[in-house]
């Protein structure tokens, strides 16, 4: 069992203790000048630097839970640059999707790739999380518009899962896109029926998930998939309130969701039910960078009333092509309104708790999985220098698997 320090960093960001929301924004402790201490995949101790099998110098810099990005759409194939320049051209994002493109071209990708071209490019994009920071991250299916094709899809996040070094979560996005030649009900019917059923019995997926807009699905199709979710023991999430104001974000909090992902339509009258709720509010920024939303989620009353508020990269291929979490907490700060801290925060430790993960990640507590990121100067600089990748190694599994070019010298053996 490898022993492993990371010495003496001028600031650490522990993220201990519950979810962070409210005032706990204001109050999170930063640790000067301390060391963390990791043995084999478990975090040992934050404090005094111990002797280790191997040390990181960390001098000047600052170390954080390693990133949790808690909304991605992995596994997908290949990308959709040319809708990104339909769109900059004028075209809407809602009228590619009712035709031939968006979730249904890549529906079309994934199931015209092999499996084996399919994990390698995924496996890709996830090594490229990894040198980012992401040291866990959740899985979706959604491409797959069929009860055998969304299984297909998430036994293939399974076996990324044991490609990559990275803690996974799979979520079931039953409802993503109506499939062609039925209805909503007609589809939702037989995701609760038949898909969610199978996902349980073969643990293929952690939780369900849908889409609720004009172009999707609707409340009433939410009620009908969390019914089955709850008897199937399976968390709630939906992807709530984007392109407009369905009331999906209340919803979720009423029913006690785990999650109301984007917002950006999300009315003052909902968060006053997001925020003495356990649902966890996850924004999206790279969705509003890539779409040019003028409307945004109101983060900063939702932060000041008391919601979790979390963050997520939506990667994908067509609204949110985007896999760093240090740009996607620059995106959360600069369009936004949140604080460097507060986006931390939401992009570790809440966003674990989004995933019902926060007991094993999203934090640098003794026992906790050793995942931690070192940045280089003070927290601040990962908005301030958007430019600059901050990121100067990540720590995943207790195992130093990227060291940025340059800071080779501050690794020793003993």
């Amino acid at each position: 069992m490898t022993s492993l320090c990371l010495k003496e960093a001028a600031w650490i960001v522990p993220m201990t203790g519950e979810p962070v929301r409210g005032e706990g924004f204001s109050s999170l402790e930063v640790l000067e000048q301390c060391s963390v201490n990791l043995e084999g995949d478990r975090v040992a101790s934050v404090g005094r630097g111990d002797d280790a099998e191997v040390v990181f110098d960390a001098s000047g810099c600052t170390v954080v839970p390693g990133f949790v990005d808690c909304h991605t759409h992995l596994p997908f194939f290949g990308w959709r640059a040319d809708e990104d320049a339909a769109r900059l051209s004028g075209v809407r994002y809602q009228d590619l999707h009712r035709g031939e493109g968006g979730i249904f071209r890549s529906a079309r990708m994934l199931s015209e790739g092999s499996d084996d071209d399919v994990l390698e490019f995924c496996a890709g994009l996830a090594a490229a999380m990894l040198r980012k920071g992401t040291t866990t991250f959740e899985m979706k299916s959604g491409y797959g518009l069929s009860v055998e094709a969304e299984l297909h899809q998430l036994r293939l996040a399974a076996r990324l899962s044991e490609r990559v070094p990275q803690r996974t979560t799979a979520t079931c996005l039953a409802a993503h896109a109506v499939p062609p030649g039925k209805s909503q009900g007609e589809w939702v019917g037989e995701a609760a029926a038949e898909l969610l059923p199978t996902v349980a019995r073969e643990k293929l997926a952690s939780a369900c998930d849908l889409y609720v807009e004009s172009i999707a699905f609707a409340l009433e199709h939410a009620a009908r998939l969390a019914e089955t979710a709850s008897e199937l023991g399976l968390r709630m999430r939906v992807h709530a309130d984007q392109l407009e104001d369905s009331q999906a974000g209340s919803f979720a909090a009423r029913w006690g969701f785990a999650s109301a992902d984007h917002l950006n339509h999300t009315s003052l009258d909902a968060v006053s039910d997001l925020a003495p709720s356990e649902t966890v509010a996850v924004l999206l920024p790279g969705a509003t960078f890539t779409l040019r939303q003028s409307a945004k989620p109101p983060a900063r009353s939702l932060i000041e009333a008391g919601a979790v508020v979390a963050l997520g990269s939506d990667l994908n291929p067509g609204t949110s092509p985007i896999l760093s979490m240090p740009f996607v907490i620059t995106l959360a700060c600069r369009t936004y309104g949140l604080r460097p801290l507060e986006a931390v925060a939401a992009a570790t430790l809440n966003a674990a708790f989004a995933l019902g993960l926060h007991e094993e990640v999203g934090s640098l507590v003794p026992g906790h999985r050793a995942d931690a990121v070192v940045l280089a100067g003070p927290l601040d600089e990962i908005c301030y220098r958007p430019d600059r990748d901050p990121v100067v190694a990540v720590v995943c599994g207790g195992k130093l698997v990227h060291v940025v070019a340059g800071a080779e010298g501050r690794v020793s053996q003993a």
